[in-house]
């Protein structure tokens, strides 16, 4: 089985309210799992971190051979396939998780893509924000 994922972090301030959002679908694209979920206040690097965690922490579940994840974070996407260095001590520990849930893949592939590209995983964070915000849970 091969995957593609795609996730996004949002963040109103920096650090603010923030989530993620993932979607995870199969090679001719059906759709298999999402998430759109508000996880408090982090920046925006953070949120796009937790949403990598998160997505391939879901994608453990089907066992894939091949996992492509497409992000439209340039820093995360560089950081994970070290072209970056991880200077941010707060982003560390972040990197070193969603690092080593890389590494239980046989194949995977880390793809920075334009935003436009990423709607869907943008759309699932936006709307977590929003309807955190619209309950009242928090403040914008």
């Amino acid at each position: 089985m091969e995957l593609k994922i795609f996730t996004d972090g949002a963040s109103w301030g920096n650090p603010g309210p923030a989530a993620i959002g993932v979607l995870i679908l199969s090679k001719d694209g059906t759709e298999l799992f999402r998430i759109s979920q508000y996880i408090g206040k982090a920046t925006n690097n953070q949120a796009e971190y937790r949403a990598v965690i998160a997505a391939l922490q879901a994608a453990k579940n089907f066992r894939p051979e091949k996992v492509t994840v497409y992000l439209d974070s340039e820093l995360v996407a560089k950081q994970l396939s070290r072209h970056y260095k991880v200077k941010s001590s707060s982003l560390f520990p972040l990197y070193k998780q969603a690092s080593d849930l890389c590494s239980q893949f046989a194949s995977l592939a880390i793809v920075n893509v334009k935003g436009t590209e990423n709607n869907a995983a943008h759309n699932l964070a936006k709307t977590a924000l929003k309807e955190a915000v619209k309950s009242r849970a928090v403040q914008r």
